[in-house]
């Protein structure tokens, strides 16, 4: 069973012919207009040639009365760059290639981003608030998924967005036993008392003062929050009870991103991505792994020290290997292809000799599909080895330790197995919520998995805070990365997510991943 997240489902509405006319032939030039194969659909859009729309002749209306066309808008306003902004109130914004309903969606906001605009709609087909163009491409609907009005309380109430680039884009807590309420407000003490039905326990706990380490600082209260205003819920969010005080417990073994917590009446709550607020006391932090994957910036092969109490050498004066210091269980090398003690030493490009037995070393790829030879990005995993090396044309740049399957080399459709083949990367998500993905054997709801990467089905690579198992099979069906390594390949994997987008798709493919035994 592979990873999964839920839809949305768009509406559409009717408009007037004479613009949908127009829109038509803006996106017929808008399709003529798009870069090569590779690149997302839409990446070369501009706004729609507002001369079309302008063009438009004056129409006999019923009863053969003629209307005449509104002036068209300037190119200028048509395109974003200018200061004006949009703002996502829902949980997927779409941003489509076109300004239309019918066209391909390039990816989508999440609640709380801004982007840049154009000053004037490109038309309102199926969209009476207008079309927009956005930043760097696309259009946006204005309506129940986006605001013209950046002081919407959505906005006010998303005080933060996801950290992009870091390892935990938000800061990650597991629901203990029973799981944490969802508050629609910072409750009073006596909120609290009568919904969570027994007073807290007085003092710190360890647990509790480790929780507070790892997850930092608190925020100041913001406007919003001190004013103990009720939460608003973005389109598509979920919230199937509501209580004067909460909507109801966090489903048992939930998982959650903070965007951000604060200290009220001597308790921590924390605001979760669906702007609820949680009490931390009812959650423990993620801690986070030491796993790291190597950049390989010299020419060598990637190795992975696969025992613990390793010690690197050195050669002293005569030649002869010396210890030096140690090297980390997992830490990843670049070996040079020089040997020692009949192969029981191996040289690395930092300097220092590893025995040879304690490294994992990677199989170089073959290049089947001449990816190598004109220089482009691809990725090959190796079942076997639970390794993945990232390639520019020939040369290795990156490799980590990752996680596949449970089923290891069996039949992806009988078993929790990894899926072989050739694929390419289609869709990417800054964080997605898996839905009987490889989560644990009895965690059901971990919300905003980090740097989610769609390759085949319901197939990803994607980043995981609920193990740290890297180097061994573990899955359900998805290729598991730590936090850091997932990053780094959602930054250098095609498609690209723009900034302030929350995913970016491709049904022409991005980067090729290449999964093998």
């Amino acid at each position: 069973m592979a990873c999964s997240f839920p839809g949305v489902r768009a509406r559409r509405r009717g408009a007037l012919d004479r613009l949908r006319r127009a829109s038509a032939l803006a996106a017929s030039a808008l399709v003529a207009a798009c870069g090569p194969g590779e690149e997302p659909p839409g990446r070369s859009a501009a706004a729609p040639d507002p001369a079309l729309a302008g063009a438009v002749a004056a129409e006999p209306l019923d009863g053969g009365a003629t209307a005449t066309a509104e002036p068209a808008a300037s190119k200028e306003a048509l395109r974003p760059g200018h200061g004006d902004k949009l703002a996502s109130i829902a949980m997927r914004t779409f941003v489509y290639a076109a300004p239309e309903r019918r066209a391909v969606k390039l990816g989508y906001l999440r609640a709380g981003a801004i982007v840049e605009r154009a000053a004037a709609p490109s038309g309102d087909d199926g969209c009476p608030g207008g079309w927009y163009a956005v930043h760097p491409r696309g259009f946006v609907c204005v309506g129940k998924g986006a605001s013209l009005d950046l002081d919407h309380e959505i906005i006010a109430a998303t005080p933060a967005g996801p950290r992009r680039g870091e390892p935990y884009p938000y800061r990650y807590v597991v629901s203990r036993k029973p799981p944490p309420h969802l508050y629609v407000h910072l409750p009073s003490e006596a909120e609290q008392r009568r919904v969570e039905g027994r007073s807290r326990a007085q003092g710190t706990p360890a647990w509790s003062r480790r929780d507070e380490a790892l997850l930092g600082e608190p925020e100041p209260l913001t406007p919003f929050f001190a004013s103990r205003r009720d939460l608003p819920k973005p389109l598509g969010a979920a919230e199937k009870v509501r209580f004067p005080a909460h909507r109801g417990r966090a489903r048992a073994d939930s998982a959650f991103g903070l965007i951000s917590t604060f200290e009220w009446t001597g308790r921590r709550f924390g605001l979760t991505t669906e702007l609820d607020l949680i009490p931390i006391d009812r959650t423990s932090a993620v801690v986070p792994t030491a796993m790291r994957g190597v950049e390989v910036k010299s020419e060598g092969t990637p190795a992975f020290v696969m025992q613990h109490g390793v010690r690197t050498l050195k050669p002293d004066a005569s030649g002869e290997l010396k210890p030096d210091g140690w090297a980390a269980h997992r830490s990843g090398w670049v070996l040079t292809g020089k040997t020692a003690a009949g192969g029981a030493y191996a040289e690395t490009d930092a300097g220092v000799w590893i025995p040879a037995s304690a490294l994992r070393v990677a199989r170089l790829g073959r290049d089947f599909w001449g990816h190598a030879a004109r220089g482009r990005k691809w990725i090959d995993i190796s079942i076997e080895l639970q390794m993945l090396v990232a390639y520019e044309g020939e040369r290795p740049v990156f490799a980590t330790l990752v996680s596949t399957g449970r089923g290891e080399l069996g039949d992806p459709a009988t078993t929790s197995a990894t899926v072989q083949g050739t694929f390419f990367i289609r869709e990417k998500h800054v964080t997605a919520t898996m839905d009987g993905d490889d989560l644990s054997e009895s965690s059901v709801d971990l919300r905003d998995v980090p740097y989610v990467q769609y390759f085949h089905n319901s197939y990803a690579l994607h980043g995981v805070y609920w193990h740290d198992a890297f180097g061994k099979v573990r899955s359900s069906g998805c290729v598991n990365l730590a936090p850091a390594d997932a990053a780094w390949l959602f930054a250098w994997t095609d498609p690209p997510v723009p900034e302030g987008w929350h995913a970016a798709f491709n049904d022409k493919g991005g980067t090729l991943v290449y999964i093998h035994a």
